[in-house]
């Protein structure tokens, strides 16, 4: 199986700047060297269990939602973050959101 560090290393940048905090702050809050984060977040260096739990756990996030991308099974991920999306708009953006998702996938399974 091979891993997408780089994914991995995106979401734990959207989830740090999210909060908006520097890779400094992470570090401080996981534990981990701040030149660490930097290699983490570019995917220059695998990262251990260890220090994936010790992320999420400062970032207040699943690891499923840190390793989205790399799981077989990740529909909850996808609900999760498209609830995200969505939280903050109107009646009508998300009648028209939905609007956009059924066409969307209308279109995916009659293009198979």
């Amino acid at each position: 199986m091979i891993i997408d560090y780089t994914t991995i290393g995106s979401r734990i940048r959207e989830f740090r700047k999210r909060r908006n905090w520097t890779q400094a702050q992470l570090a401080e809050k996981s534990g981990i060297e701040p030149s660490n984060i930097s290699h983490i977040e570019r995917a220059a260096t695998k990262l251990s269990l260890p220090t994936l739990i010790s992320i999420a756990n400062a970032l207040e996030v699943t690891l499923d939602e840190l390793v989205y991308g790399n799981l077989v099974k990740s529909s909850h991920v996808s609900i999760k973050l498209i609830d995200d999306l969505i939280v903050d708009c109107s009646s009508e953006e998300i009648k028209a959101l939905a609007e956009m998702i059924k066409t969307t996938k209308h279109i995916l399974r009659n293009n198979k």
